[in-house]
C-alpha cells in the first residue's frame, strides 16, 4: 500500500531517514494509532451484554478511579482486571476483539497514523506496537496494518482458559523500555535511530530511550515537556468527538439529497425529459454535498470517465461518502445499485428510487440477479451507465475485499467495457460505522476502459481476477492473507482472521515482555463472539457409577422399609 500524496508533508522527515530494519518504529495504541481508549469500548460492550456485573462494575470503576487519581499503580489496575476474566476462554475473548475491532475500534484509527505505519514500512523499517493495552484490544489492528511484532500486557492464560492472574512485567513504564531493548536485541535494532510515537506523559521512559521521540496528540503533561525539550508535535483532528458543526453539516449533506431532486422537477416539466431533469440533480447533488462536507478530490486520468459510455463503472467501496464521489466524477446518464435497506429510509430511499436506483437484497442471490436486468435495457436502449461496487459492501479499511461476479455479468450481458475506478482513500471522509462526515482530500484513480466483447460466462472468473489485479495494483496492495478472489456466499458468524502464536522459551525478568512475532493470518468462519465462562468439567465414569451405585441402595432401603411396614400391618 502505498503512501497518498495528501500525507506527504506528514512523511516527509520519515522520507529522508536510513532505510533498513535497524531502524524501529515504535507506536503506542491508545490515542496514538486511534483515537480514544479501546478499554472502553470494551468495557461498555461487556456491560450492554451483561458480561459485567453490579458488583464487578463497582470493583473496576473503583480500581479505575485510584489508577486515575495516582493511588494505584498500573500492576494494580491490571491485577484487579484479571481477576474477573478467571475462568473465561481465551479464544471467546479473542473472537470477541476481533469482532469489537470490526464494529467499533476499526473506525478510530487516524488516517494520519496509518500513514505513518505505512510510510516507516517503506523505509523497511522495523514497526512494532508497544502498548500497556492487551492483544485482544490491540492484534485485531496490528493485522489490519501488516504489523508483525506486538508488544504489550497479558493476562495469564492455562490450557485457554484466563487464571485471574497477569504476565509480568507489564508492558508499561519502564516495561515498555525493557520491551524495545529485547526487541532491539532479537532484530538489531538501533534505538539511536528509532521513531516512538506515544500521546501520553506515561510513556516518557521510551520517549527519552529512543533517538527520534515522537509526542502525537499529546496529554497536557507530555505537550508541556515536549515543549521543553524541543521535540516535534502533531496533533490530528480526523477522528475522536465529532463537534456540533461537523453533525449540522452531515446531517445537511445527506438531506441535500432531496432538495437536489426537487431542483429537477422544473427541467422535467419544461423540458418533459426526465432523463435530464435526473441529471441535472445529480449535478446539484454532487456540488452541493461535496461542498458541505469539505470534500475535495483529486482525480488521475479522469478523461477515463468518458470515453466508452455506456459503461460499466467498478469501485471499491470504503465509505458512505461513495456515493457523493461517484455523483461528482459521473454527473450523468448513470444508475445506481444499493443494498435494499436504503429503500426503507424515509425520504431518501424513495428519492433515489425516482432517481433510476435499483435496490438489491444482497443475501438472496437468485433476487439480486432478478432485480438488475432492468439495468441491461438501461444500458442497452437507454445509454445509460451502471456504477456498482464488486465488493457488495463497504470495507472497514482501505483493503481490498473479495469481488462477486454480478458486475462482470451485467457488462457481458450489455456488451458494455467495464471502467475501474479506484478510490484511495474515502473512509478518510466517513469510515464504515461512522454518521458524520469530515473534511478531506480523497484521490481517485480511473483505469482505462476494460474490452469486454471477448468475454463469456465461461471464463468470467479469470476476468473479475484481472480487474481486481488491477485495483490491487493502483492500490498498492497485495494479495497476502490468502483471501479468495471471488467472494464466497455468506457463511454463519464472520469471518475472522487469528494471529498464531509460538510457544517462547522462558526469559529473564528483562526479557519476558514476550515479543510475539505475527505469521501469516489465517481466515476461519467462527460464531459471533460471547464473552462467557469456561465450560464445568464433565463428569467421569468413575463419579457416575459411584451415583448409578447410591441411587440403587436408596433404592433398595426405600423397598426394605416398605416392605416391613406392610408386615407390621
Amino acid at each position: 500500500m502505498s503512501v497518498l500524496s495528501v500525507h506527504r508533508n506528514l512523511i516527509r522527515e520519515i522520507e529522508s531517514s536510513p532505510e533498513g530494519p535497524q531502524v524501529g518504529a515504535f507506536f503506542d495504541f491508545d490515542g496514538t494509532l486511534i483515537a480514544g481508549f479501546s478499554a472502553t469500548v470494551f468495557l461498555k460492550e461487556q456491560i450492554r451484554r451483561g458480561h459485567v456485573g453490579p458488583y464487578q462494575l463497582v470493583e473496576l470503576i473503583s480500581a479505575i478511579t485510584q489508577f486515575s487519581l495516582g493511588t494505584m499503580g498500573f500492576s494494580g489496575l491490571m491485577t484487579s482486571a484479571a481477576q474477573f476474566m478467571r475462568g473465561v476462554s481465551e479464544q471467546d475473548y479473542i473472537d470477541f476483539g476481533q469482532e469489537l475491532y470490526e464494529q467499533q475500534i476499526a473506525r478510530k484509527l487516524y488516517p494520519e497514523s496509518r500513514a505513518l505505519v505505512q510510510a516507516h514500512m517503506d523505509r523497511g523499517h522495523t514497526v512494532a506496537v508497544i502498548s500497556s493495552a492487551t492483544p485482544y484490544q490491540v492484534e485485531p489492528m496490528a493485522r489490519d496494518l501488516d504489523i508483525d511484532h506486538v508488544i504489550c500486557s497479558r493476562y495469564e492464560v492455562k490450557d485457554g482458559v484466563f487464571t485471574g492472574g497477569i504476565e509480568r512485567p507489564l508492558c508499561f513504564g519502564d516495561g515498555k523500555v525493557l520491551a524495545a531493548e529485547s526487541l532491539s536485541r532479537d532484530y538489531g535494532i538501533d534505538l539511536d535511530q528509532s521513531y516512538f510515537y506515544s500521546d501520553s506523559d506515561d510513556d516518557l521512559q521510551l520517549l527519552e530511550r529512543v533517538g527520534y521521540p515522537q509526542p502525537l496528540n499529546p496529554n497536557s503533561k507530555l505537550a508541556v515537556i515536549a515543549e521543553q525539550r524541543g521535540w516535534p508535535v502533531r496533533r490530528f483532528k480526523s477522528r475522536g468527538q465529532p463537534q456540533l458543526t461537523d453533525f449540522i453539516r452531515s446531517v445537511a449533506a445527506t438531506m441535500s439529497l432531496i432538495p437536489s431532486a426537487a431542483a429537477g422537477l422544473p427541467i422535467w416539466a419544461l423540458t418533459g425529459s426526465r432523463s435530464e431533469a435526473r441529471n441535472f440533480a445529480t449535478s446539484v447533488f454532487a456540488d452541493v454535498s461535496s461542498a458541505l462536507i469539505g470534500l475535495n478530490l483529486v482525480v488521475r486520468d479522469e478523461h477515463h470517465l468518458w470515453e466508452n459510455r455506456p459503461a460499466v463503472f467498478v469501485f471499491n467501496h470504503q465509505s458512505k461518502a461513495d456515493m457523493v464521489i461517484l455523483a461528482k466524477l459521473l454527473r450523468r446518464d448513470i444508475a445506481g445499485v444499493g443494498k435494499k435497506e436504503i429503500k426503507a429510509m424515509p425520504l431518501i430511499g424513495k428519492t433515489l428510487e425516482l432517481a433510476g436506483t435499483i435496490f438489491i437484497d444482497r443475501e438472496n442471490s437468485a433476487s439480486a440477479i432478478e432485480a438488475m436486468k432492468p439495468l441491461v435495457d438501461a444500458m442497452r436502449n437507454q445509454r445509460k451507465s451502471v456504477v456498482i461496487s464488486p465488493e457488495g459492501t463497504r470495507s472497514i479499511t482501505p483493503k481490498l475485499s473479495a469481488f462477486k461476479k454480478g458486475p462482470f455479468h451485467l457488462a457481458i450481458q450489455a456488451g458494455v467495457p467495464i471502467v475501474p475506478i479506484v478510490i484511495h482513500n474515502a473512509g478518510d471522509v466517513a469510515p464504515k460505522g461512522d454518521f458524520v462526515f469530515r473534511s478531506a482530500t480523497v484521490e481517485v484513480d480511473v483505469l482505462p476502459p476494460v474490452d469486454t466483447s471477448g468475454w463469456s460466462s465461461e471464463t468470467i472468473e479469470e476476468h473479475v481476477a484481472e480487474v481486481r489485479s488491477m485495483f490491487l495494483d493502483t492500490l498498492g496492495q497485495t494479495e497476502e492473507g490468502g483471501s479468495n478472489l471471488l467472494a464466497a456466499p455468506p457463511a454463519a458468524g464472520f469471518v475472522k482472521k487469528k494471529a498464531l502464536r509460538k510457544k517462547a522459551p522462558k526469559r529473564s525478568a528483562a526479557k519476558k515482555v514476550a515479543v510475539r512475532k505475527k505469521t501469516s493470518a489465517k481466515k476461519a468462519s467462527v460464531k459471533k463472539a460471547a464473552v462467557r465462562k469456561a465450560p464445568q468439567p464433565k463428569q467421569t465414569a468413575k463419579t457416575s457409577k459411584k451415583k448409578t451405585l447410591k441411587k440403587k441402595a436408596l433404592k433398595k432401603k426405600a423397598l426394605k422399609k416398605k416392605s416391613e411396614a406392610g408386615t407390621g400391618a
